[in-house]
């Protein structure tokens, strides 16, 4: 047996090509950060991990970095119990909603363990490459052979604000072919063609960005053009609960669920009762173990989308479908903008959770840039579960150093996730908008 005692950790935050994607607080900006993980062991395995790259994960990952050492792949109990002990230099921790990252509240336990997830997948993938092993063997086994996931619709702009098509620009990103998507036409011909490409056989969009009946009308040409096909609404908090239900109203039927139309628990809750039978789901209310009780207790919450990056790893995430199980309350997975390696370790835990009847969200046929040696394939809308060791996926070195040399080239505007920020080159008026917006 090779001596699996992490001897080295490397960190490579980088810098990947976005498009102009709107959502309620603005647009994508036209690079998005993540950070690359790699475990290397005393035997020289290697291990990758991926998570967020904005400046308050990365500080804390390279404080756990420097404790990691010494360490065995295998004690993922320990690793947690580092992690835990990482101060935090200052970051703004309140437990307010980090509307502007769409990513929850933001508490000490919550960035500790978004920091920990890419760490954590990392010696998995280590110790499954050690023992020839695939990391859903690690984790129980796997229960299906396939893992559907959702096309993930978007209004949008052809070109980033300040005339760039996206990926054209001076720092010379992959292309961008899709064009703009502003009303119920633009999103069924981006629809049309994830289809066509990828097989998917079920649609989110982004909502929050225009007026409900807008986005009430976009979906309403969906379902007629994708008949029977499961449809999803995220407007991320933007309206109130009287706009929430008269949606609701006008939907029931269509809509396979509706995710958060409204912010907070009580107000979802208040929804959730007055829907009559419009499932609700989250991936902004719970997204912390704490707050799973207020949610489940009152209602508020049918379907919860998970994310290994909120939860600390993949054995996190099966704990809370657990959780779920108990209470009767579905699930499936969320998406930020990731990259193969965080779909490959997606795939594997998604592998192993029994129940899981809707199809996970991913970002990832958005992404014209990756670190691997090769792209992640969507066949009939699903990703084929793979049986290698570990993961499953090699790094392209090559493609890896020249984002995170685009990232050293960063004048520090684009390491930080600022939807709003990129919105004001359009309008230099722009504020991120309260919520509710309407």
């Amino acid at each position: 047996m090779k001596d699996l005692t992490v001897a080295e950790v490397r960190l490579t935050p980088i810098l990947v090509a976005d498009p102009p994607l709107l959502n309620t607080q603005g647009v994508h900006q036209p690079y998005t950060p993540r950070l690359i993980v790699e475990v290397v062991t005393a035997g020289g395995v290697t291990g990758v991990g991926e998570t967020y790259g904005d400046t308050k994960y990365l500080d804390l990952a390279r404080s756990l970095a420097r404790r990691l050492p010494g360490h065995p792949v295998s004690d993922l109990n320990g690793l947690l119990a580092l992690a835990g002990e990482l101060p935090l230099d200052g970051h703004r921790t309140d437990g307010s909603v980090d509307v502007g990252g769409l990513r929850g509240v933001q508490t000490a336990g919550k960035l500790r363990l978004s920091a920990v997830s890419g760490f954590e997948v990392a010696c998995l993938d280590a110790l499954g490459k050690a023992l020839g092993m695939p990391v859903h063997a690690l984790l129980g086994g796997k229960v299906r052979d396939r893992v559907e996931y959702s096309a993930y619709l978007f209004y949008r702009w052809a070109e980033h604000p300040g005339g760039a098509a996206c990926g054209s620009d001076e720092r010379g990103a992959a292309g961008d072919d899709w064009g703009a998507a502003l009303d119920p036409a633009g999103i069924v011909a981006q629809a049309r063609r994830f289809a066509a490409g990828h097989g998917f056989g079920s649609f989110k969009l982004k909502g929050g960005v225009f007026p409900p009946e807008e986005e009430t009308a976009a979906v309403r040409a969906l379902a007629e053009a994708f008949p029977g096909s499961p449809l999803r609404l995220d407007p991320n908090g933007a309206w109130s609960v009287e706009t929430s239900l008269k949606v609701a109203e006008e939907l029931r039927g269509v809509l396979e669920y509706l995710e958060d139309p409204v912010t907070g628990t009580p107000a979802m809750a208040e929804v959730a009762a007055r829907a009559e039978g419009l499932p609700l789901a989250t991936n902004m209310c719970v997204t912390t173990f704490p707050e799973i009780a207020g949610a489940f207790t009152t209602g508020a919450v049918q379907v919860l989308l998970g994310d290994h990056h909120y939860w600390g790893g993949l054995r996190s995430t099966q704990q809370l479908a657990a959780v779920c199980r108990a209470f009767g309350v579905g699930v499936s997975m969320h998406s930020n903008t990731h990259l193969g390696v965080s779909l490959a370790a997606m795939t594997h835990v998604a592998a192993t959770v029994p129940g899981l009847e809707h199809a996970c969200d991913t970002h990832y046929p958005w992404q014209t840039e990756d670190v691997l040696t090769e792209r992640i394939a969507f066949r009939e809308g699903a990703v084929a579960v793979p049986d290698a060791p570990g993961l499953g996926v090699a790094l392209d070195r090559d493609r890896l150093d020249a984002l995170h040399r685009r990232w050293l080239a960063d004048d520090g505007s684009m390491r930080d996730r600022d939807d709003a920020a990129a919105m004001r080159r359009a309008d230099p008026d722009w504020k991120a908008p309260s919520v509710p917006r309407w």
